[in-house]
């Protein structure tokens, strides 16, 4: 395998000798389509869709959704770019520092891995003082504020009764939360 000179490995595209991994603005509710018709132009595409339980008043179904709102993935060369902007329902690359973010491909295959053992996965990005909500567990349903952030546990302080619990809670088992009735 080929590596560049940051140690990201480049393979061999349709397109030229070095594809990488980019990031794609989206129109909203696009990100299927946009994969498709990128498919459709040879590219190498990838919309991570999470699998959840959708509840109808006649049936609960399994449907799968994007998990990145209005963002899909693209294996391109340079003189690929110029093809994924043309496509329909692309709005332009994500940019980083002036240039298109590059995605490693091992963030590619962790997030394939994840969304393979996982359903209901929920892509947020939790912050020191945002309330949140428990989805599971023994504090479920109840609302927080989270105080720290370590690798995969925040530290949440949970006001219930007139007193502070304060409890290290895995963050795959907690979402936002709307903003408090001040």
């Amino acid at each position: 395998m080929n590596c560049d000179s940051s140690g990201e490995a480049m393979s061999i595209g349709k397109l030229g000798l070095n594809t990488k991994w980019y990031a794609i603005y989206t129109r909203p509710r696009w990100e299927k389509k946009v994969d498709l018709l990128l498919k459709e132009q040879g590219l190498e595409s990838y919309c991570p869709l999470n699998k959840v339980r959708r509840k109808w008043s006649d049936r609960i179904k399994m449907v799968e959704e994007p998990l990145f709102k209005s963002y899909v993935f693209v294996r391109t060369d340079d003189k690929g770019k110029a093809i994924v902007r043309l496509t329909g329902g692309v709005i332009n690359f994500v940019y980083w520092n002036g240039k298109p973010a590059i995605v490693k491909d091992k963030e590619i295959i962790s997030i394939r891995r994840f969304l393979d053992e996982y359903e209901n996965v929920q892509a947020i990005d939790l912050k020191p003082h945002q309330r949140i909500i428990v989805t599971s567990g023994p504090f479920m349903d109840l609302e927080g504020k989270v105080l720290e952030l370590r690798n995969k546990v925040a530290r949440v302080a949970i006001d219930s009764l007139g007193f502070v619990l304060v409890a290290n809670i895995d963050k795959s088992k907690l979402s936002s939360a709307p903003p408090a009735a001040e």
